[in-house]
């Protein structure tokens, strides 16, 4: 239970951070170049605004994504931790938009959407929710 605690935290901490600053400007790791251009030689044409179980569980897909996420092995603390991510990226963390994956998979998969823009939508969306003025209350 405490995995799924921790994996949770992360996905909120991380949704807030996304919700509240320019993700473009957003720095997930030390080694965020390499992770995106290694993702993109391994996964060219995947389209990570909105994914599917099967882009990322099934058995050709863990084929595809063993060799990538073994890279890093080492390389990236807890590589192969379980983490939350979101099939579509303009939706928040809620059950039917949540898959379990590796950390590694996470970061790549993010930082692709941060860098290619996709996740400015989340972040368009909560500034333009934040009041324009503040509003004293007597």
């Amino acid at each position: 239970a405490m995995w799924a605690m921790k994996a949770y935290n992360h996905a909120e901490v991380y949704f807030n951070l996304i919700s509240s600053v320019d993700p473009k400007f957003l720095k997930l790791t030390k080694l965020d170049d390499k992770i995106y251009s290694t993702f993109r030689e391994s996964f060219k044409d995947l389209d990570v605004k909105v994914l599917t179980h099967d882009q990322l569980k099934s058995d050709t897909a863990k084929e595809r994504w063993r060799p990538f996420c073994n890279q890093f092995e080492g390389l990236v603390e807890d590589f192969n931790f379980g983490t939350l991510l979101r099939l579509d990226c303009e939706k928040d963390y809620v059950e039917d938009n949540t898959v379990f994956a590796t950390r590694i998979q996470f970061f790549a998969i993010e930082i692709a959407r941060n860098r290619e823009g996709l996740n400015n939508t989340v972040n368009h969306l909560r500034t333009s929710e934040e009041p324009s003025s503040i509003t004293r209350v007597s």
